[in-house]
């Protein structure tokens, strides 16, 4: 322990100043001896903190959808170079290089975080241990020593004696209870921050290890923190379960706001936008155009969702422009009704003809006029063309009616074909 606060001993001393800072705030309100005074000081620690880290935590979601965007080109590098692994690594470098990804920005939360966790790690066991560290004097250390969380010192441990827990003025039951249930808490956080990452906000369109990692992880970590979180002190373990919490918080923010193409998270969120615009016929600010903008200029290499988004704009007569404005098509400004309301976005439909039977149609346009056909002609009225009658086929006359049975059940107007003779 000695050697790795030599390591953070530089952040020592601003990480106990900004504790101290903000107990002497919220010890005017609760006192200074209570453990919601140092409590609070340590939540408003880590807030203060990530904060600072919003701008890399912008970096760790570019880069991880950049990774995932990247791994059907890695695993093509990883298939074709197996067996040459100075060149898969140069393959890879020259595909980060070109496409302006970092493997190690989807880190820099965590490694950038780790210093103030090991800082202040340091400075509860200096409190635990009865010694002075940076701007806390004694005054303050005995301060520190008097706050309780629900029964337990700040400085106190899952593993800790009974005897050490009984000089900083607690039982062993309300120590552990207490560690535990924030283990539990902080194991639950950080396992449900990792299944909404996986569940929601991944391109399920794209099969990639990146995903088997990340759902090994999702039960890796949580473990891990279990593990090592009984070594913890009860003000450590405020600080990390403040920090899942957070992440938690931000996490569901950006897969509400601004999902990972191809996800469910996306489909949703799509879902609501078109409501709205074709609700109120505009996007409303400036982060929903830039994703308009962005689904426009992907063309035909929209996912499923995007397409739906567009069609379901057309359809109600909307059109979505490069610059991510969502203005009215041309079909709606000219559909209004007579009575000055404008029409629902859709173009009139085509009147389909009335669809006639077949006897009808073989009829021409003669009979649809009104004109007089053979058909019409009297059946015992004699044609007198001067002509002699054709003779009787064998076998007796048919009845003139025939003629018009025959057309009346769809055969051809007109001469037929004589059959030819069957050869015998």
């Amino acid at each position: 322990m000695d050697t790795i606060a030599s390591l953070f001993s530089f952040i020592t001393t601003p990480v106990s100043w900004v504790i101290v800072q903000f107990h002497s705030v919220y010890g005017a309100v609760f006192g200074p001896d209570t453990g919601w005074a140092w409590g609070l000081s340590i939540v408003s620690l880590v807030i203060l903190i990530r904060i600072c880290l919003i701008p890399l935590f912008v970096k760790q979601i570019k880069a991880t959808r950049a990774m995932q965007t990247l791994q059907p080109e890695m695993k093509k590098i990883q298939e074709r170079y197996k067996n040459d692994k100075q060149r898969q690594s140069e393959e890879m470098m020259k595909l980060y290089k070109e496409t302006g990804t970092n493997p190690l920005s989807s880190c820099l939360p965590i490694l950038a975080q780790s210093p103030f966790f090991f800082a202040l790690y340091h400075v509860l066991n200096s409190i635990a241990s009865n010694d002075t560290i940076g701007v806390i004097n004694t005054r303050l250390l005995e301060s520190a020593q008097k706050a309780h969380i629900f029964g337990a010192p700040l400085a106190a441990k899952f593993t800790d004696s009974s005897a050490k827990v009984e000089a900083l003025n607690s039982s062993l039951t309300d120590v552990r209870v207490v560690t535990a249930i924030m283990i539990v808490l902080m194991s639950l956080s950080q396992f449900y921050t990792q299944r909404q990452l996986m569940t929601k906000n991944v391109d399920t369109t794209v099969k990639t290890p990146f995903m088997q990692q990340q759902k090994m992880l999702m039960y890796v970590f949580p473990v891990i923190f279990a593990v090592f979180g009984i070594n913890f002190p009860v003000g450590v373990l405020v600080y990390w379960l403040t920090t899942n919490v957070w992440t938690m918080g931000q996490q569901m923010y950006v897969i509400h706001n601004n999902p990972t193409p191809g996800s469910k998270a996306q489909a949703a969120y799509l879902e609501r936008l078109t409501k709205h615009v074709t609700h109120q016929g505009k996007t409303r600010n400036r982060r929903e155009r830039a994703i308009v903008k962005a689904i426009v200029a992907k063309g035909r290499d929209r996912n499923e969702y995007e397409r739906k988004f567009i069609n379901g704009l057309n359809k109600a007569g909307l059109a979505a422009q490069a610059d991510g404005v969502v203005i009215k098509s041309e079909g709606t400004a000219a559909a209004q009704a007579e009575d000055g309301t404008p029409g629902t976005g859709a173009a009139p439909k085509r009147q389909q003809p009335k669809r006639q039977s077949k006897s009808q149609r073989q009829t021409g346009p003669a009979k649809a006029a009104g004109e007089p056909t053979s058909l019409t002609k009297s059946d015992d009225e004699p044609e007198d063309d001067g002509k002699p009658a054709a003779p009787a086929k064998k076998g007796g006359a048919k009845p003139a009616g025939s003629t018009r049975s025959r057309a009346q059940s769809g055969q051809r107007k007109g001469p037929q074909r004589p059959k030819s003779s069957s050869k015998k």
